[in-house]
């Protein structure tokens, strides 16, 4: 399923495009920026806001997932704004600038779920690019997104599906919903080529082994909501995703898409819509 947005950014001129470009890299700076301001220090961990561990209990729980070289605080906009509607927003401290392997930290991110039992609501992933294709790793190997996708599709609630599955190599279930992904490169980049030397880079080129694999497993894209923009410079490919819920909106980058109210919507939408009873077909 596809929405399609009000305009296209691939009718805009070379000048029109070159502007959009240097606004994404603009935006991404501040963010980049961002981790500096107080009360930051080096080799501490930093506090996520009070008003993110507050929420709705009747609500999913939220862990967000940064892009690679990104700092969680990168999506604090965006984490405000789901604060803001009543989710508890969560993160997973210690990833760095997320430069390890996508199997390594989702690894890492199912362990920290693992850590404490799934809240009755459930949990939903909600990822930046990179952190898109961790999420969509963690839901293939937790087996709750398949038991969701299953409980959904016959009219019943996924969070108690989520909440009672096992993950098919054993351990505790994860409580996962499932995902709702910005401008995240499931099909790879091949621009990917251009910084062939920094293995984080060309982990997105589509012959990588993980990008392939992630492709192959169809069975859970029912559960992932896949929202992008007109235009991402990094994803020429585009970011829709067979079998998922696509989103398109009109905010445009690869990086100011984030701060567009209409993804922070589709965000919202996004995560409703994999809690619903029946909302989301496999």
């Amino acid at each position: 399923m596809t929405h399609a947005p009000p305009d296209a950014g691939d009718r805009a001129g070379p000048l029109r495009r070159a502007l959009w470009w240097a606004a994404d890299y603009a935006y991404a700076l501040r963010r980049q920026l961002a981790v500096l301001s107080l009360s930051w220090a080096v080799g501490r961990r930093r506090a996520t806001p009070d008003a993110w561990r507050r929420g709705d209990a009747a609500r999913p729980e939220v862990y967000l997932l940064p892009g690679v070289y990104e700092h969680w605080t990168f999506l604090r906009p965006l984490g405000d704004a789901l604060a803001a509607a009543g989710y508890r927003v969560r993160v997973v401290h210690g990833l760095g600038v997320n430069r390890r392997s996508i199997p390594e930290t989702a690894e890492r991110l199912t362990r920290v779920l693992a850590e404490s039992p799934p809240p009755a609501a459930g949990r939903v992933l909600v990822a930046h690019s990179k952190g898109g294709l961790i999420g969509k790793h963690v839901l293939v190997r937790s087996g709750a997104a398949m038991d969701a996708a299953a409980e959904a599709a016959a009219g019943g609630d996924p969070a108690d599906a989520a909440a009672t599955a096992t993950p098919p190599a054993g351990g505790p279930s994860l409580g996962l919903l499932g995902l709702v992904a910005v401008a995240t490169p499931f099909g790879g980049a091949r621009r990917a080529r251009l910084l062939f030397a920094d293995p984080s880079i060309r982990a997105f080129l589509p012959d990588d082994e993980t990008i392939v694999m992630l492709g192959r497993e169809t069975s859970i894209n029912g559960r992932i909501v896949s929202v992008f923009g007109p235009y991402d410079p990094h994803i020429p490919e585009g970011s829709a995703l067979d079998g998922a819920t696509n989103i398109a909106v009109t905010g445009r980058g690869h990086f100011r898409v984030l701060a567009s109210p209409a993804t922070h919507r589709a965000v919202l939408d996004g995560i409703a819509l994999l809690a619903r009873p029946g909302g989301v077909a496999p």
